[in-house]
């Protein structure tokens, strides 16, 4: 169920360098990461998070599960707000097959990263957009695989002490103190972050997006 709009933090955003018919965007997350990326490139969206089960369905495989979480949230918010086109995204850190969420607390946020030091693993994430009163739907996944460094007792510890992997999926933000874990990553920054921006703008230009640059 989507609740209603709340702040999206204090980044400013850019100009408004885009076009799009019906007013603004309608962002289906509270993710300050996600404002942050859309404002980047010159989007202000309206932030109303939508509050749905995120439990994974028994055998669903997580391009599956991440592009219905994204549809998902998308949907919640479309149904409050039917005359606005809505953005939903989901992300799911990925190791031999089996998602990996946001640790329970510390401990499980050590666990996490000693699985993932010294391997590959891959980011997903999904967009779904919808409504602007229209009957379409229109979902992408975006698939980037990520390397890790091989970490000691002390690193890990150090850096769950840092309290930043608690609230990210997979227990680290490359966006943040997380990045020296990285060695090597193949496909989409932001998607890793987030939200892919370039996929993103793609499919809402289904949905009449058009770059206008500053007036």
């Amino acid at each position: 169920m989507a609740k209603k709009r709340v702040d999206a933090g204090n980044v400013a955003p850019n100009l408004d360098l885009w076009q799009f018919p019906g007013g603004r965007l309608c962002l289906a997350s509270a993710s300050e990461r996600r404002v942050t990326l859309l404002r980047q490139v010159g989007l202000d969206p309206e932030v109303w998070p939508a509050h749905i089960d995120e439990s994974v369905a028994p055998l669903e495989e997580p391009v599956a599960y991440v592009a219905r979480m994204a549809l998902s949230k998308a949907r919640a918010v479309r149904d409050v707000r039917r005359d606005r086109v809505v953005l939903g995204a989901d992300t799911a850190v990925v190791l031999d097959r089996e998602i990996l969420g946001k640790p329970a607390g510390s401990e499980e946020a050590a666990s996490m990263l000693a699985r993932l030091a010294g391997k590959d693993h891959r980011v997903l994430t999904a967009v779904a957009v919808c409504g602007g009163n229209r009957p379409e739907e229109r979902v992408r996944v975006v698939s980037t695989l990520v390397r890790f460094k091989n970490l000691t007792k002390q690193e890990i510890s150090a850096y769950v002490a840092t309290g930043e992997p608690l609230d990210k999926a997979g227990a680290y933000g490359i966006q943040g103190v997380g990045a020296f874990l990285v060695t090597h990553m193949e496909g989409s920054y932001s998607g890793v972050v987030g939200l892919p921006i370039f996929e993103t703008l793609e499919l809402l230009r289904n949905f009449g997006l058009t770059f206008s640059g500053p007036e």
